[in-house]
């Protein structure tokens, strides 16, 4: 169910709030009732919210092995990297 909310904010931070909201592909409601559920942590589907449209769109399209240690292959690749 959705409900209005007001709230009394300063012209200019509505401003930039706006504008934010604009190049970040949502509505200032939507970003506003992210930041709500992203306090309350009680809602993880708001980290898919959270992306930019276009990083939504690429989740999902590299297939990795169930068994890849990414932790390892960065540890060495640090390793490789920082070698004396």
């Amino acid at each position: 169910m959705k409900t209005t909310l007001t709230f009394t904010i300063e012209k200019e931070v509505i401003e930039i709030a706006k504008d934010y909201a604009k190049k970040n592909g949502l509505s200032l409601s939507e970003m506003v009732e992210n930041y709500f559920k992203f306090l309350s942590a009680k809602h993880p589907e708001i980290k898919e919210k959270l992306l930019s449209p276009k990083v939504r769109n690429l989740r999902g399209i590299i297939k990795l092995d169930d068994n890849l240690d990414y932790k390892k292959i960065l540890t060495e690749g640090l390793s490789k990297k920082y070698e004396v």
